[in-house]
């Protein structure tokens, strides 16, 4: 099994978006492909061309990739369509991407009663489709739909189906459990079946989580031959979910020997990525998922905490650090030093484990994320802190105070208008500019203000823009009033040189939190780019 490849598929940006309550941004699906690409999946699902607006941007520019393959998703032709004359299928062919995953059916009971065709015309369908795919110099995958229950109902002609898409050239065959109600013990048998019509380096598993198996079942379908494991980041997906890679992953690796192409090095970030999901989704990230939550690896007092701190070994069956995660002891927490130094590794900054100024970093970020701070994707506002401990950070502006005023009112036209003007006082190279400015918002208006004053004296972040901007409102503390709750305010900016950056600001104003993300997002890209501080 140690020598045997697994490939990884990751279906976030599709399945993961028919989640209730998930509607990506074409900077988010930007964002998380390039999070996958840099953990090591190798096949990243983008969407389903033609679908909608997010996903044909998404595909007229799609994000390069540097080890991942980036997938269009669709169906085969259509019945009483050639595969030349279909529209549907055109544009997932014309998709600029390398890889294209067609899915059909291959449960007897949809093909009588959903399409309403003859067996054969669903068998020729999904035959001439991939090999249409094949001739345009695609990569081809085919996911059989409802795979499970319809080897139950009729295996012949569920796998007379599989067949076909694997004789048309089909690089995978993916196994579908889509409805979710099929348990290990048949996933693997059917697999191990399956694998003797449809060799096991060209079939994958596709499971869902409605009976809590998909991870479960993911691993079954391994054990009996597949080489391709689908998933979700965090297990998205509709209904009860997909499986969750951020526990299938883990569990081939730690558990099974298997090499599926995500190192020990890149497998410490996987905790970060699952909460950079959780992140961008504007939600709390479960305390409780395997592997990568934040009560993974955490004992509370007793006998529990007593055998954690003589051998790690007696309740945890992975080392945190292994997957990027910290061990917790709830009532005096010992975690986050080896992670801080990380963080400083990857950042550049070169300074000793046992310099003082470590431990007081970890205190302040351990401060910080107690007060609503979140750095897991805010990495830039995490360096500005690393450096500023290290005093590595010029003075480059102080924003000495600001004020905004929206104006509700019906213009020249009747039109019903909200206008906001801000006012800004900022000290730059010593001197003091005061700048007013009109904007879509407040925060809009701020920015402009802000820019006005900076420009003259640090053109360089004349480039910059706010690609991405999401505000969540955190619960009181647990001795608070219920009038104490704080606003997260997290920004993603761009420049022109394709860098992205996220920064953080955290206040009970909206807008003092927007400003904050909004200085270091500055800050940020002045550091960045070697810009030295202004001279009075």
């Amino acid at each position: 099994m140690a020598d045997d490849r697994v490939y990884l598929f990751d279906t976030t940006l599709r399945d993961g978006q028919q989640t209730r309550g998930v509607d990506f941004t074409v900077a988010d699906k930007v964002a998380i492909a390039r999070a996958l690409d840099a953990l090591g999946v190798d096949y990243i699902e983008g969407g389903w061309p033609g679908a909608n607006p997010t996903d044909n941007r998404f595909f007229a520019e799609p994000p390069a990739m540097d080890q991942a393959r980036l997938v269009a998703f669709g169906m085969t032709r259509r019945p009483g369509r050639s595969v030349e004359n279909d529209p549907g299928l055109s544009v997932i062919l014309d998709a600029r991407v390398p890889v294209v995953c067609l899915v059909g059916k291959t449960w007897d009971f949809h093909v009588d009663v959903a399409l309403e065709i003859g067996r054969d015309e669903n068998i020729a369908m999904i035959r001439e489709s991939i090999a249409r795919a094949k001739a345009v110099g695609r990569e081809a995958m085919f996911d059989c739909e409802h795979f499970f229950d319809g080897y139950k109902a009729n295996p012949d002609y569920a796998v007379a189906c599989a067949v076909a898409a694997y004789e048309a050239g089909a690089r995978w065959v993916v196994l579908c459990d889509t409805n979710g109600g099929t348990l290990p013990e048949e996933i693997e048998a059917i697999v191990r079946a399956m694998a003797e019509r449809v060799p096991g380096s060209h079939l994958g598993i596709h499971t869902h989580n409605d009976t809590g198996n998909a991870v479960a079942n993911s691993l079954a379908g391994v054990r009996a031959g597949a080489r391709q494991v689908q998933g979700t980041i965090n297990g998205l997906g509709e209904r009860c979910g997909n499986a969750d890679l951020m526990a299938v992953i883990p569990s081939l690796v730690l558990k099974m020997g298997v090499d599926c192409g995500v190192t020990p090095d890149k497998l410490t970030h996987l905790t970060a990525v699952s909460r950079m999901l959780d992140e961008r989704l504007n939600r709390p990230s479960d305390p409780h998922r395997a592997y990568v939550g934040a009560a993974a690896f955490a004992h509370k007092g007793g006998l529990h905490v007593s055998a954690v701190q003589k051998d790690p070994r007696t309740y945890e069956h992975v080392e945190p650090a292994s997957v990027g995660n910290e061990r917790h002891i709830l009532v005096s927490d010992q975690a986050g030093r080896s992670n801080i130094l990380a963080r400083f590794a990857e950042i550049g900054v070169e300074i000793d484990a046992n310099h003082p100024k470590v431990q007081r970093l970890v205190d302040e970020v351990k401060d910080k994320e107690y007060r609503g701070y979140s750095f897991d994707s805010a990495e830039a506002s995490f360096e500005l802190l690393a450096r500023r401990l290290i005093g590595d950070v010029p003075d480059y502006f102080t924003i000495e105070r600001w004020r905004v005023m929206d104006e509700r009112r019906f213009n020249a036209r009747g039109d019903l208008v909200v206008e906001s003007e801000a006012t800004a006082t900022l000290t730059v190279g010593g001197e003091q500019r005061h700048e007013v400015a009109s904007g879509n918002g407040p925060v809009n208006a701020l920015d402009t203000a802000i820019r006005k004053a900076l420009l003259p004296t640090l053109p360089a972040i004349e480039t910059m823009r706010l690609i991405d901007y999401k505000v969540r409102i955190l619960p009181p503390s647990e001795d608070g009033d219920g009038t104490d709750a704080v606003t997260r305010v997290l920004v993603e900016s761009a420049d022109e040189t394709g860098r992205t950056w996220r920064t953080v600001g955290v206040s009970p104003n909206i807008i003092d939190a927007s400003i904050a993300a909004l200085a270091d997002a500055i800050t940020w890209k002045l550091l960045r780019d070697g810009v030295v501080t202004p001279k009075g």
